[in-house]
């Protein structure tokens, strides 16, 4: 049985959690092997995070669209108005790309865990953990390498 994720905007098919081996998935040492529900779990939250971000996006684009729209109608408007517009029009553009972006590593992460090298440290080849890539799945370095990333 195959699931499709569904498709909002780009085309992301996904395979489904059924044809993910728990016993693949890496683990550090002393973590416990993958079950199948944690895998499931894992994948539905990808799901979930794919549909509320494509969801995000579409609100943000509708709002960005507004706001060009108004920008427009700017007689009588003072250089305080303008800037209030041309800020609030910046702060959806941004909040539209972070959704973006993670969507994007979202779809990865998904494909990750449905093909190949999901759980594995994409700087060192050792296992990102369990623990961390439940509390985060989108993860792709292991506390270690993503320490040392950050303090670059």
């Amino acid at each position: 049985m195959t699931t499709t994720a569904p498709k909002t905007g780009t085309d992301t098919v996904a395979r489904g959690a059924e044809s993910v081996d728990p016993a693949t998935l890496p683990v550090r040492p002393g973590e416990e092997p993958w079950t199948a529900e944690e895998v499931h779990e894992l994948h539905d939250e990808l799901i979930s995070d794919l549909e509320r971000l494509r969801g995000e996006i579409d609100a943000a684009d509708a709002a960005i669209a507004g706001l060009m729209r108004d920008s427009n109608d700017g007689a009588g408007d003072d250089q305080v108005d303008a800037g209030t517009k041309n800020i609030s029009r910046e702060s959806e553009l941004a909040l539209a790309n972070n959704a973006r972006d993670s969507l994007a590593q979202t779809e990865r992460a998904l494909g990750r865990l449905e093909g190949v090298g999901f759980g594995v440290c994409e700087s060192c080849g050792q296992a990102v953990g369990k623990a961390r890539l439940q509390a985060f799945p989108r993860a792709t370095l292991c506390v270690q390498c993503k320490a040392k990333q950050e303090r670059r």
